[in-house]
């Protein structure tokens, strides 16, 4: 299934995409897409529905986040071997893991904000995974249970707050905006292997990544096992799992983003987005 939030913001409601394309409204069904709704019984009755039977989304409603409730933005850094070659920066023998602020999370064709004093506002494709259900100490081999789907998400970052204000990553990872999310979340059973999908994106229509999951360092299942060591991922929790070569930081000269720059990005099986930045007045 592919799971969506369509309305304004802050009154987002609950959808499916259709095997057409068509958005059918799942109000009548599930109150949101998030907690509960991401279980794998819940998923389930879900997608005994007959999608032909729900009522159509008139237009085209603006998308929201496609999770909501989300607890915890975990991402992690420098997690793709050529990635981490371009920055020039050594591969880590543990998963860097920093956390994005909530208040990053938009819908996947909102407008993006760049920061005051910002000059070097970044991109990063990545593969985002939805937890559906508590993890706390799992194995690798049972991570993936745990998991309700996958979704798109761009990283977007500000170089200078992240590496040259001293401190740790959050703060040039956090600003409003600076994590879009969707357009849908794809249950797992529609993506045969995470750690093999093609992943690109674009700047004012030049394409910037080329890339594959299949150069993550960590892999999804790890990734998930890992974190559960740390802490109990909750459902709704979204894990960023890092972004292939091609960000404005491993240009040379360094190129970054500017108000009026329009940003396309797309994984696999799990759809595009299309953010155009503007300055944060």
């Amino acid at each position: 299934m592919k799971l969506l939030r369509y309305g304004e913001p802050g009154a987002e409601k609950p959808g499916l995409l259709d095997a057409d394309g068509v958005i059918r409204d799942l109000s009548a069904h599930v109150a949101d897409i998030g907690g509960g709704a991401l279980d794998a019984t819940s998923l389930a009755a879900l997608a005994k529905l007959d999608a032909k039977s729900l009522p159509v989304v008139a237009g085209t409603p603006r998308l929201g986040a496609c999770v909501a409730g989300t607890g915890k933005f975990i991402c992690i850094g420098l997690n793709y071997s050529d990635h981490a070659a371009e920055t020039g920066a050594t591969v880590p023998p543990e998963p860097i893991i920093f956390m994005k602020a909530t208040s990053a999370i938009v819908g996947p064709n909102d407008d993006v904000l760049i920061p005051r004093g910002s000059e070097k506002t970044d991109w990063e494709v990545e593969l985002a995974v939805v937890i559906g259900r508590k993890a706390k100490y799992v194995s690798e081999a049972e991570a993936l249970d745990y998991v309700a789907g996958y979704c798109l998400t761009n990283d977007v970052s500000e170089r200078a707050f992240q590496a040259e204000r001293q401190g740790q990553w959050t703060k040039g990872k956090s600003c409003d905006t600076f994590g879009p999310i969707g357009p849908w979340l794809v249950t797992k059973d529609e993506i045969k292997d995470p750690q093999d999908l093609k992943m690109w994106l674009t700047v004012n229509g030049e394409t910037r990544q080329n890339g594959s999951t299949k150069t993550m360092v960590y892999g999804v299942a790890f990734l998930v096992s890992y974190l559960s060591q740390f802490m109990s991922l909750m459902p709704g929790d979204v894990i960023s799992t890092g972004t292939p070569p091609g960000v404005g930081l491993g240009m040379k000269p360094p190129r970054y983003l500017k108000a009026g720059d329009v940003v396309e990005l797309g994984i696999e099986g799990l759809g595009t987005q299309k953010q155009t930045f503007r300055a944060d007045v």
